[in-house]
């Protein structure tokens, strides 16, 4: 009988406080002996952390890949020993007790916040706080659009989050909490650690939020306990389980470090080693009298009754998946790999976008690829943040997901850029989509935390960023990026495409769809361009990250023109301008820098060539000098733009094809 099931009889002879006092010691040894950490909400949630783990989660440590396991987010990250702890007692191969001594060393796995990939059984990544319970949000959209596909019979699990005061006034909480319950993700609970303490004291002073009253209004269950009475703990989470229309956030009533004979209840008890003698009153005030990083073999069997169960559980599952006629495409969907034919049929776009030449934006030529993207895969779900008909990431035949029909491949996020973010994080980690969302480029400021999540995760999310420089316009530089593409290139493992004309937009595509490892950023114009690349090629050019697009003639230069996005057409003109001259000219597109450093020397060089560079692009210079060299010149934007069409910006800021031949000239004199 799966555990979730059974009565509180049949656990009433299990020992909580034993086993939440085996959290508080670890935790408290473990940050005494690294001299760093946060041992006041480990303390503080133990008792929690045992009901939630030994009464319902479904895990089995030995395959911490299970598809239909419960997740556990600590989106309160600063306390991640207790995960830390949790995952040594349940036993995780990978967090043997010397990795609980190793706590925040260099090489341990007991990073000082939890991070996916380094240590088995961490679902996300969390720290910045509001990250993990938005991100879980994601993952609940994930297993309701599972079960929504394959049934119950293989998808049903929930998503667990201890959250604590300061995820709940981050913004992106607001975000995260009013999406989740306008879904109806009813496999979605948060516990709220309740300790009304912060880093600069009580919370009171800087809030009077009614957390439960908030949760309330945007339609979430909500209950209320006492933090540290296990049998009023496993009710409410009984009753939360209970409930199938609703999220549920339990408001846990805490005592910060509890155990701590005068730090509990007290700032002092959150970010800082409580020392040896406060250490030594816990014990006594706690009962636990056995010596740092020992857990007494009665209640570590305790804990890893739990993994026993959990492994039962999987079998019992497998074997479900492997009798039922939708097995098969339920691992195919879960394991997430694009179709053997995909490269085929894009190619074949590819060679029809040459073939035909259309002149369109790249944000439509992105909604062209897309209708081939989707229909060649069940894969991808996309997605805007309100911005549906301006960013064009709907489909024909894409169905929205709604809050009473999750069986469609389309999200619609809402003024959540940020939340949205979290959430495809979320859905990419949980498995079984490849994520992709939209919003204006500027809008990448208010993604940006969740965003470089992706990176730091090396999650394949694809982030639609349209009206991508002043060319948007007449909406004026409050919507005009400028400094984005430096910040977003600036940005380890994120890879950013400014394609060019309809083909590198496709081109661009495929490569974000390929890499598994990192997030993409398309940079998408709102004017038309024309299509540059008229003479089909196999090779995916901008895999490369930059090459030639037109030789100087003889192959012999006198100077080399870089572009990306709407202004490598710039680059062309000006080329055509300086061969009325007689001045040799080679230009190259450069849709991916990332791609391009990547690249050898020797192919970097043949692309670059050793005559002088110039670069246009309509954004800010920061980084260019990479690319054109000291001696190079760079034609963009030097401040913030203006609101007029935008022709009109262009001539205004000198980003034409005249400006670009007379800096050709400069750098050649």
């Amino acid at each position: 009988m799966n555990i979730a099931d059974k009565t509180s009889a049949d656990s009433s002879a299990v020992n909580y406080r034993d086993m939440a006092n085996a959290v508080r010691a670890l935790a408290m040894d473990a940050v005494e002996k690294a001299k760093s950490g946060h041992p006041g909400m480990p303390m503080g949630m133990a008792d929690v952390a045992a009901v939630l783990f030994k009464r319902f989660m479904n895990i089995d440590p030995s395959r911490p890949d299970w598809a239909d396991r419960d997740r556990f987010v600590l989106s309160a990250g600063h306390g991640s020993m207790l995960q830390y702890a949790v995952h040594y007692l349940l036993g995780y191969d990978d967090m043997g007790i010397d990795q609980l001594k190793s706590f925040r060393q260099l090489g341990a796995r007991t990073a000082g916040h939890p991070e996916y990939g380094h240590a088995l059984g961490i679902e996300t990544t969390t720290g910045p706080l509001g990250q993990g319970i938005s991100t879980a949000v994601g993952m609940a959209i994930a297993e309701k659009l599972l079960a929504a596909r394959f049934g119950d019979d293989l998808v049903n699990h929930y998503t667990y989050v201890i959250a604590g005061d300061g995820c709940l006034m981050e913004g992106i909480s607001h975000e995260a909490i009013d999406l989740a319950g306008h879904l109806k993700l009813g496999k979605l609970i948060v516990l709220w650690d309740d300790n009304e303490i912060s880093i600069d004291g009580p919370t009171s002073l800087a809030t009077s939020t009614d957390q439960v009253k908030r949760f309330d209004a945007s339609g979430w269950h909500v209950s209320k306990v006492d933090g540290h009475d296990p049998a009023a703990i496993e009710k409410a989470i009984e009753a939360a389980r209970a409930v199938t229309d609703k999220p549920s956030m339990i408001a846990c009533r805490t005592v910060i470090g509890f155990g701590a004979p005068t730090r509990a209840g007290t700032a002092k008890a959150h970010g800082e080693p409580l020392g040896a003698e406060e250490i030594k009153g816990a014990r006594e005030k706690l009962g636990w009298s056995y010596e740092p990083f020992v857990v007494p073999e009665p209640i570590l069997s305790a804990w890893r009754e739990i993994s026993s169960r959990g492994a039962a559980t999987r079998a019992a599952w497998s074997a479900r998946v492997k009798a039922s006629p939708k097995g098969g495409a339920f691992e195919a969907q879960v394991a997430t790999d694009l179709p053997a034919d995909f490269v085929a049929k894009m190619n074949a776009y590819k060679q029809e976008l040459s073939t035909t030449a259309p002149k369109v934006a790249t944000r439509k030529a992105s909604e062209m690829v897309l209708g081939v993207v989707n229909a060649a895969t069940e894969l991808t779900l996309g997605g805007s943040a309100d911005l549906t008909h301006s960013n064009y990431t709907v489909t024909k035949g894409q169905r929205s997901v709604t809050p009473t029909d999750f069986t469609g491949r389309y999200m619609h996020y809402g003024v959540r850029e940020h939340g949205m973010a979290a959430a495809m994080n979320g859905i990419a980690l949980h498995k079984g989509f490849i994520p992709y969302g939209g919003t204006f480029m500027v809008f990448t400021d208010y993604a940006r935390g969740a965003m470089r999540l992706s990176a730091l995760m090396e999650q394949r999310v694809v982030y639609v960023m349209t009206h991508d420089s002043i060319g948007l316009g007449e909406d004026g530089p409050t919507h005009q990026p400028v400094e984005h593409l430096a910040m977003l290139r600036a940005t380890p493992n994120t890879l950013v495409f400014r394609p060019a004309d309809p083909v590198e937009t496709a081109e661009c595509w495929l490569i974000a769809l390929e890499t598994k490892d990192a997030p993409s950023v398309l940079a998408l114009s709102r004017q038309a361009v024309p299509t540059l690349r008229t003479t089909h090629t196999e090779e995916n050019l901008s895999a490369k990250g930059a090459y030639v697009l037109r030789e100087a003639e003889g192959g012999k230069r006198d100077v080399t023109l870089i572009g990306t996005g709407t202004e490598l057409e710039l680059a062309v003109k000006a080329a055509d301008i300086l061969a009325k001259e007689g001045i040799r000219a080679a230009v190259v597109s450069m849709p991916c820098w990332e791609l391009f450093a990547s690249q050898d020397a020797a192919y970097r060089a043949s692309v670059l060539g050793s005559a002088p560079r110039v670069a246009i692009e309509a954004a800010s210079g920061l980084g260019w000098e990479r690319w054109t060299g000291d001696k190079g010149a760079f034609i963009g934007m030097t401040g913030f733009g203006a609101s007029a069409p935008a022709p009109q910006l262009y001539e205004h800021f000198g980003i034409t094809a005249e400006k670009m031949a007379d800096a050709a000239r400069r750098v050649m004199a």
